[in-house]
């Protein structure tokens, strides 16, 4: 195998594109185009920096007949089992492909306004990491994060963060989940700086059955019947907060009849 086609065989198996693979090394991606058609060789720094980044040796990158690249790691592409796939819309915004699918072994990455890969970043982003406006992923990073470890202005996963965050653990200003962390939480177990709601309730405003706090309400019923009506929480709240935004005071009390 000559250099061009393992350069480009390994650049293929780390899931990165021409334009990526020359930032990283610092030419262009005219230059690196022509290495890889074999028109043209890399300088020595370049050739160092290429060993660095694909961790091989110089002489097995240049040598001809020298040793094969080896696949790169499946480590997050476990999750998906088919065929390398690979599509780019020819459409773009922004410079941005409409749709990049990257899918394979390998770190292989998609961007665009809709990506889909194991490493994904775009408007919508679907993928093992999953970067953008709304992402879904195992790792999701985004305005809108939806996945088991999620972070973003609205998060919701089994461990969830963000501003607002929905999970088993939720960590945020506004938190709701089995365990909830927060400014104001809602919750199995719900702590707070401001108010908590929940079972088991500790803030600076706690309503449960469980209750700690400078103001509170207790329920003994909380988590099988509650007798605590929205109006008595309102009130409470209102006592601790009087400028409270009205909408913010409605969400907390929703759940009381």
């Amino acid at each position: 195998m000559e250099f061009g086609e393992k350069l480009r065989t390994l650049r293929r198996e780390k899931g990165l594109s021409q334009e990526e693979l020359a930032a990283m090394v610092g030419v262009s991606r005219q230059a690196l185009s022509k290495w890889e058609a074999g028109q043209s060789r890399p300088e020595l720094d370049k050739l160092l920096a290429l060993s660095d980044i694909f961790s091989v040796t110089m002489d097995s990158l240049v040598r001809p007949g020298g040793p094969e690249p080896q696949p790169a790691s499946p480590s997050l592409g476990w999750w998906y089992h088919g065929p390398v796939i690979e599509y780019k819309s020819a459409r773009t915004l922004r410079g941005l492909p409409l749709v990049h699918i990257n899918l394979g072994p390998g770190k292989r990455r998609a961007r665009g306004v809709l990506a889909v890969g194991n490493v994904a970043t775009g408007l919508v982003s679907v993928g093992f990491v999953a970067r953008g406006g709304l992402s879904l992923g195992i790792l999701s990073l985004g305005v809108f994060s939806i996945g088991p470890l999620a972070v973003g202005l609205l998060a919701v996963g089994a461990l969830a963060l963000g501003v607002a965050s929905v999970g088993a653990v939720a960590i945020g200003l506004f938190a709701v989940g089995g365990l909830a962390i927060g400014l104001f939480a809602v919750g199995g177990c719900a702590v707070a700086s401001h108010v908590a709601i929940g079972d088991v309730a500790r803030g600076h405003v706690a309503v449960g059955r469980d209750v700690r706090g400078a103001f509170t309400l207790a329920d003994p019923a909380f988590s099988s019947r509650r007798t605590l009506t929205a109006e008595q929480v309102h009130r409470l709240i209102r006592s601790a907060y009087p400028q409270l935004l009205d909408w913010l005071v409605g969400l907390l009390t929703a759940m009381f009849p």
